[in-house]
């Protein structure tokens, strides 16, 4: 996003968390399986792409084990990007 001209905000979250609460209003009302890290070991180890954990178990597991969620997030008022898209980033810079 930088090289794209974006100023950006930026958590480490391995060094600061993000709350369950925080999940929980990032989420909103979208599907929070999109938030699963589906390269992350815990994902595959519990198989949760045929198992999925209900929306609060994920929250929990996202708050406890930041790489279970899907990164970068990157928004821009209500628009979302998850993972690394380029074309979604150049979109969203429009």
């Amino acid at each position: 996003m930088l090289e794209l001209g974006a100023e950006l905000e930026s958590r480490d979250l391995d060094k600061e968390r993000l709350s369950a609460s925080e999940i929980e209003e990032l989420i909103g009302q979208r599907d929070y399986k999109d938030f699963l890290n589906t390269r992350n070991e815990l994902f595959r180890t519990r198989n949760m792409r045929e198992h999925p954990p209900s929306r609060e178990e994920a929250i929990q597991l996202m708050a406890k084990e930041p790489n279970l969620i899907r990164r970068p997030v990157v928004i821009r008022g209500t628009q979302m990007v998850l993972g690394f898209d380029e074309k979604a980033y150049k979109n969203l810079l429009k």
